[in-house]
């Protein structure tokens, strides 16, 4: 059985990956390599299988079919020095080099050339990707004129320091003491922001941007879909520890109307929930593959326009298309 290695196991990313490759088949050996805080030789593990997380050297790397980064932005460029052979990137510390590679299984069609030996692999944006799934299937069935997206961004985007301050920031204002504004520099328990604070480490504008240009790269490839008009977006930061939720305004050529919309959704990575029932939430699409789509209801002020409220776990995402491109791979 072919090896791969994962770096930064204890992440919240890592977990995601070691959960999906212990639960998926065709399965392969993951390696975990100690990242960031953890301990080469402790043991842990990996699905009902015991494992124990090695050093980062170039010997532990030497043998991986593929490598996963999804330690600190540190640690990554750490391990693609030492990397001898192709890397999924989960942290985007690839994605200026040349020989980057924007990934998407579940965007791309399924006779799209087959990856190259030596090829970084950086997996899109969760959002980008939820959106892309959308879109394309939208425009698939009926020709879209122009579409609003929001996007509420969960703290789990900043690993687990964002919900650590999250949650300890819901205390100490619970308990009228001061609160630790370290990643988003400003209070986002109880609150949204459409902002970071001056001394936040990466402003909330260059989410935005990132996600606008892998959206944009996705919607231009080949297939079904294709040539989807990217939306306008705008990213708020939510007081929510996992998932994204997304407000979709979306104008036709022609609306089909509701039922027409509903049928023609549904399809692998998209579930449907129909106006008989309630809307998808952020908590309850926790651990779920894809994307769900609600709360489909026609515009009162524009009759050729629906608004859309669709939901996606983040992590699952994004560990489900990079270990699908690691079966590529391998």
């Amino acid at each position: 059985m072919q090896t791969a290695a994962l770096i930064g196991s204890e992440t919240l990313m890592g977990r995601e990956i070691r959960d999906i490759v212990a639960t998926a088949k065709p399965s392969f050996d993951l390696r975990l390599i100690a990242a960031d805080d953890e301990e080469p030789g402790r043991l842990t593990r990996v699905g009902d299988e015991l494992a124990t997380v090695v050093q980062l050297n170039a010997v532990n790397l030497v043998d991986a079919g593929v490598v996963f980064l999804a330690g600190s932005p540190e640690f990554s460029r750490k391990a693609l020095a030492l990397a001898a052979g192709p890397v999924v990137d989960l942290t985007n510390v690839t994605e200026d080099r040349p020989e980057t590679r924007l990934r998407a299984p579940f965007i791309e069609e399924d006779d799209e050339e087959p990856p190259q030996t030596g090829t970084i692999h950086q997996i899109a944006h969760p959002a980008a990707i939820a959106l892309a799934l959308f879109l394309r299937r939208l425009q698939r069935h009926n020709p879209i004129r122009r579409a609003v997206v929001q996007i509420f961004a969960p703290a789990s985007e900043h690993g687990m320091k964002g919900v650590e301050e999250l949650q300890q920031q819901t205390v100490s204002l619970l308990s009228f003491k001061g609160m630790p504004k370290a990643i988003f520099d400003n209070q986002l328990s109880f609150n949204l922001l459409a902002r970071y604070g001056e001394e936040a480490p990466r402003p909330l504008d260059d989410v935005e941007q990132r996600i606008e240009r892998h959206l944009a790269t996705l919607l231009a490839l080949p297939g079904d879909g294709e040539g989807a008009p990217p939306p306008s977006v705008r990213v708020v930061q939510a007081p929510v520890f996992h998932g994204y939720s997304f407000s979709a305004w979306v104008e036709f050529d022609g609306n089909p109307g509701v039922e027409a919309i509903e049928n023609g959704l549904a399809a692998p990575h998209i579930e449907v929930r129909s106006g008989e029932f309630e809307p998808p939430t952020n908590v309850g699409q926790a651990g779920q593959s894809g994307i769900t789509v609600g709360g489909i209801v026609p515009d009162r002020s524009e009759p050729e326009a629906c608004w859309f409220w669709i939901v996606a776990d983040n992590l699952r995402l994004a560990a489900e298309n990079a270990v699908a491109v690691a079966r590529q791979i391998l």
